[in-house]
């Protein structure tokens, strides 16, 4: 919102030739930089997401005005993809963006911009998904690089196929999936994720999920589900992956390597943003709540603790797992990181509740409202409230504009035990971890729910070769080690498990060791440049 108009359409104007007034974000953003005009289209979609949840009328005259200027640039000829680094990047961002315009912000230009944006880009697309590794083997032009993601165009291509009925959209989606070297693989229980850049893999599996629901084939609900267990096979007890953005071998020992070898864990907005959108859709699909223990992990131990994006463009990337840790900014200005923050902030809301015909599903526990409007008109709102995940309860109260009968589904995570779930005070059904617990009944205005989950103290190690490198958890949160060496502290297993609130009022904890109090404290709760570990090195 903040950002100048011409400054966005810098990098398209001077790409297009055309006159280019103020002057251009630096870094990645720019021109001449790394990947031009890389996030406009996520930004785009921001400004969507963001008019619809809020109603902003602000953000909604913003978005037509930059999508009105950006047609301006759209030349017949496609200059601007065909002098870009990341051609097919580019595109399916901004055509996301378009889509988000006219189903959430009802802009009168989205669809026939998504035309003109479609027909410049096309000539710039490969004839078949590409992988990184073939790209590099190919010859190229000085301007041209070998990190292009044709491989994850699908997903969007179906869906603008499914919002405009254009056929070139569906044949461009069953061309770009990457079917013999990643899908069919994986669908037969290979893990094809192996040394692959982390984050695109991770769009990848979205498009394998909207391929099944597109197309209708199993083999791709069997490729996604089989690719989400490999993921977490070789996951941080954040949730994150990909260190150094490369998927590992869950079978290797890379991830303690890691963790002196290299301060780039998990990129984590887009990776963020990846698992709760794949999250989402297998939440969708399956209905498993497995899914949505996997969300929560990643929003409260990952992304929550990201550092806002500074005007100058300086924006989080890594979170840092090695064993003497620090929250940074990447050195590069408006890195892609840049673009995926606003999205994943403005997803909140879709990620913590679900509408189907028979009621509604409460994934995340999060203080918000939830309004919508049944087929026979009755108005319905719900309110969440809590000082959830530092404490156990949750309240709803529900708001009707008369008596409806339909579902309410909890998530009743695994890691818990004892939960309990009351309507109006009284106890209601038994809430079994690991699944929904499903309430169905006539509901009344100012009805109200209880949720308690208690919160459980636990801890995970790191792998099986390293049974002494634990993480502490207590319900769905890490709990970092504030400290600039967290091997040799002397500190025991029960010692950790034994950890209390401070009395410092700022969400943290103490645990006793060998050498003193050990602070702990939640990744977004730590400062800027303040030493932690993920991991702690018990001595029994």
């Amino acid at each position: 919102m903040q950002l100048d108009e011409d400054s966005l359409l810098c990098p398209f104007r001077k790409m297009e030739a055309m006159p280019t007034p103020g002057t251009s974000l630096p870094g990645w953003y720019a021109a001449d930089g790394f990947a031009p005009g890389h996030a406009f289209g996520q930004w785009i979609s921001a400004l969507s997401r963001y008019s619809a949840a809020t109603g902003s009328e602000e953000a909604r005259t913003r978005l037509s005005r930059l999508i009105a200027l950006h047609a301006e640039t759209l030349s017949p000829d496609g200059k601007f993809f065909r002098d870009n680094h990341f051609p097919a990047y580019t595109y399916d961002k901004l055509l996301l963006g378009l889509m988000d315009a006219h189903n959430l912000a009802a802009d009168p230009l989205a669809l026939h911009t998504m035309q003109r944006l479609t027909s410049a880009a096309a000539p710039s697309l490969p004839k078949q998904a590409i992988s990184r590794n073939e790209m590099c083997a190919l010859p190229k032009d000085p301007h041209q690089y070998c990190y292009d993601e044709s491989y994850t165009l699908s997903e969007n291509q179906f869906l603008a196929w499914k919002l405009t009925h254009d056929p070139q959209y569906l044949a461009t989606g069953q061309r770009l999936l990457n079917v013999r070297q990643f899908f069919n693989p994986l669908a037969e229980g290979e893990n094809a994720l192996i040394k692959q850049h982390a984050y695109s893999h991770m769009n990848q599996l979205s498009s394998g999920a909207q391929a099944y629901l597109t197309l209708d084939d199993p083999k791709y609900l069997r490729a996604v589900t089989n690719g989400f267990r490999f993921v977490e096979q070789q996951s941080f007890a954040t949730g994150g992956w990909g260190p150094e953005e490369e998927f590992v071998d869950p079978a290797s020992d890379r991830l303690f390597e890691d963790m002196t070898a290299t301060h780039r864990g998990f990129e984590t907005p887009c990776g963020s943003y990846a698992h709760l959108k794949l999250g989402r859709y297998m939440l969708r699909i399956t209905g498993d709540p497995h899914y949505g223990d996997s969300m929560e992990r990643v929003l409260y131990n990952t992304i929550m603790g990201a550092l806002p994006v500074e005007p100058d463009g300086r924006a989080f990337y890594y979170s840092d797992y090695n064993w003497n840790s620090t929250k940074t900014f990447f050195p590069d200005r408006w890195p892609c990181c840049s673009g995926t923050l606003p999205l994943v902030a403005t997803d909140y809301g879709v990620s913590s509740y679900f509408k189907s015909p028979t009621g509604v599903t409460v994934n995340l526990y999060v203080p918000s409202t939830l309004k919508w409007t049944t087929s026979n008109g009755t108005r319905l709102g719900l309110t969440q409230s809590g000082d959830y995940p530092f404490q156990p309860e949750t309240n709803f109260t529900l708001a009707t504009s008369r008596p409806a009968q339909f579902t309410m589904r909890f998530r009743i995570p695994v890691w818990t035990s004892g939960a309990d779930l009351r309507v109006n005070g009284e106890r209601s059904i038994a809430a079994t971890p690991g699944t929904f617990a499903e309430v169905t009944r006539e509901w009344h205005n100012g009805d109200r729910i209880e949720l308690t989950l208690p919160l459980t103290v636990r801890t995970e190690q790191l792998n099986s070769k390293h049974p002494q490198v634990v993480a502490l958890l207590c319900g769905p949160i890490c709990l970092f080690a504030v400290t600039n060496n967290a091997q040799p502290l002397g500190i025991t297993r029960q010692q950790l498990l034994a950890a209390v609130p401070s009395a410092t009022g700022r969400r943290r904890y103490t645990a006793e060791a060998e050498g003193g109090p050990l602070q702990l404290a939640p990744f977004a709760n730590l400062e800027r440049d303040e030493p932690y570990s993920l991991y702690v090195k018990t001595v029994s």
